[in-house]
């Protein structure tokens, strides 16, 4: 017999060999019916696969992310069996599941796949996943799994598995069609009820321009036909959000060929939108002690081999610059953190001074394959709210509060009221993987629970999820869509210190290593505004939109008038513009309310007679005529009563 332990710390005897749906069926027949996944010994696990020692165990259903993760993997497998049946000689790259949905890479190998083939590759999938067909899990030898593959002319296969360790190699099979897979997997095709084949791609393969250019076949797929439906509409509502359309739209950023790719233009009304972003978070760091500093774009190469981004980033971002010097190399940035570090080199420093808080909005670059570039959510140049917060290792648990206490503020004032935590800890079986003591690894991991704890803030635990150097907190917010966004993130590093040689003078007059504590609520400037640009549909808080009021003269006569009130309105800090086109003023309505200008205030004879304005809210229609500074106190009334609360 074997003892299971479950999430409640609960322990069940069962015998030898028993598998997670077994046990699921020891609970419950409902129970069985709907899981899809497990984790045992914190280890992804099919729900078919014997357990054969002592275990701890977690149980998925759909409504789990891991849950998801499994359907969707094996999803994949089963567009791959779809097209293998219906384009003969297709060859296959990987197949993972991604946040929604999967995709799978493929070399069409003269086959010809367009959009207009949706509809036959969703009828196959379909049809193959009602034959219920057990996905079976097998280990092969390394040398059965190249001859497997080379025989059917699958060459990527056969270059993923020279890559391999022999004996640690395993392939899934369904119905005719056999993967080379880690897995996990569902148990069979019969939950897949519903199928999407959203879209195509061109990806290199492996990442790498110099690689063949495959096929990426993108899909999404459901236990049940009306979550689909449900998912189509959310996907339209999406279109009309896509933060590139809006931003268009709205004259908010632009991009440039000449510039380069993934290299944004801010506009005038983008650029002034993130001042406010800025200005709003700068003044909440000086509540808490921040002080802010300023970095260079470059840095010499030997900065960033010394804190280890040259390593994890050089081979795959922007080249060395090299100087008219010989041998001397500098870097773009690509983060901020090895800047600060020197700066808290620059001068002795004092346990008095602890904890020293430096912030930045800084620019880093970071060299992403022209496919994987999207909107400003992937770029190659982008702006961090980055700080970094030296304290001694008692100091954690108070900065890390404070911090919180910083991004719970953000997601209430922005709306952002739906969200998730995750704490990210050490795998305690594996500690060869991360740097410092045990003693520092309990003092960073106790001081995040407890803040949590003391927050109420019902976060998930991950062992195995920290950092190398140190665990971390990260805040993943759901938009008004349900789509999960990670956001903030804070984060406890040993490792800058020691690569750095940081120190201080603690109260014994000893010598002293400082934690690092990384945090930025925004994440990026450019991914938090395009992400609050899909939530908020481009209707920004009053408080925060780029023009919060337009004037809109009926005709050229009242042209003068209009900019009058705009004049008057901007002295009363109210942010107005006017719109002088030749246009009717039906075309000026429509025209400012795609640019989701929060106020439109129209003006004709009657309004420049009387000193007043005519006006209309977006969303709401109609608010009468009023003079302006009762339309500006108006106003301003209600960006404090919105800050206020």
């Amino acid at each position: 017999m074997i003892n299971i332990t479950f999430p409640d710390n609960s322990v069940k005897q069962f015998e030898a060999g028993v598998t997670p749906l077994a046990i699921a069926e020891s609970i419950s027949s409902r129970l069985a019916q709907d899981i899809l996944a497990a984790y045992v010994n914190g280890q992804e696990w099919d729900i078919t696969r014997p357990i054969e020692e002592d275990a701890t165990i977690k149980l998925f259903k759909w409504d789990d992310p891991e849950g998801k993760h499994a359907f969707w993997h094996s999803s994949a497998h089963l567009l791959a069996e779809a097209l293998q049946a219906l384009y003969p000689g297709v060859k296959f790259g990987i197949g993972p599941a991604v946040d929604n949905g999967f995709y799978y890479d493929i070399d069409p190998n003269g086959n010809e796949i367009t959009a207009s083939e949706f509809p036959k590759i969703e009828k196959k999938m379909l049809e193959l996943a009602r034959e219920k067909n057990a996905i079976v899990r097998a280990d092969i030898s390394k040398s059965d799994a190249l001859k497997l593959f080379g025989d059917r002319g699958e060459s990527y296969k056969c270059e993923l598995i020279s890559e391999l360790e022999d004996g640690h190699i395993t392939t899934y099979t369904q119905g005719g069609f056999t993967d080379l897979c880690r897995g996990p997997h569902i148990a069979n095709t019969a939950p897949i009820k519903a199928v999407k084949i959203t879209s195509l791609a061109g990806a290199y393969w492996r990442g790498d321009e110099k690689r063949e250019q495959l096929i990426r076949v993108y899909g999404i797929t459901f236990p049940k036909q009306k979550m689909l439906d449900e998912y189509l509409v959310m996907l339209e509502e999406a279109k009309k959000r896509d933060h590139r359309k809006l931003g268009k739209e709205m004259e908010l950023f632009a991009f440039s060929q000449n510039v380069g790719a993934g290299l944004p233009l801010w506009l005038p009304k983008g650029a002034a939108l993130r001042d406010r972003l800025e200005q709003f978070l700068r003044k909440m760091q000086r509540r808490y002690g921040y002080q802010q500093v300023i970095t260079p774009h470059i840095g010499n190469k030997m900065l960033y081999v010394t804190s280890g981004h040259y390593a994890k980033y050089g081979k795959d971002s922007f080249q060395p610059i090299h100087t008219p010097e010989e041998g001397e190399e500098y870097l773009l940035k690509p983060m901020n953190c090895p800047h600060h570090c020197e700066i808290f080199r620059a001068f002795p420093r004092s346990y008095r001074e602890l904890p020293l808080r430096l912030a930045e909005f800084g620019t880093v670059y970071r060299y992403e394959q022209s496919g994987e570039l999207h909107g400003l959510t992937r770029v190659r140049g982008f702006t961090q709210d980055d700080a970094h917060i030296f304290c001694a290792p008692d100091q954690i648990k108070d900065e890390f509060l404070k911090v919180m206490d910083i991004i719970f503020y953000i997601f209430k004032a922005l709306k952002f009221e739906n969200f998730e935590a995750q704490i990210s800890l050490r795998d305690p079986n594996n500690k060869e993987k991360y740097i410092g003591s045990d003693e520092n690894w309990h003092l960073a991991e106790q001081a995040i629970i407890e803040a949590c704890q003391e927050k109420g803030l019902k976060a998930r635990t991950e062992l195995g999820e920290a950092a190398f150097y140190g665990p971390k907190l990260d805040f993943m917010v759901k938009d008004a869509l349900g789509r999960r966004w990670q956001l903030g993130t804070i984060q406890v590093d040993y490792n800058l210190p020691e690569r750095f040689g940081l120190e201080y003078t603690g109260a014994d007059n000893q010598k002293h290593r400082p934690v690092m504590i990384h945090r930025a609520p925004f994440g990026s400037m450019e991914r938090f505004v395009a992400v609050l640009l899909e939530h908020t549909a481009g209707r920004f808080p009053l408080w925060l939109a780029p023009d919060q009021a337009v004037v809109l003269p009926i005709s050229e006569k009242y042209n003068d008038y209009a900019f009058e009130v705009a004049r008057q309105l901007n002295e009363a800090d109210v942010r107005a513009i006017v719109d002088d086109r030749n246009e009717k003023i039906g075309k000026k309505i429509r025209d400012n309310e795609l640019k989701r200008i929060p106020y439109l205030l129209v003006v004709g004879e009657k309004e420049a007679q009387n000193g007043e304005v005519s006006v209309r809210k977006q969303g709401e229609g109609d608010k009468g005529t009023m003079k302006i500074a009762t339309f500006a106190a108006n106003l301003t009334e209600e960006v404090k009563n919105l800050t206020n609360q």
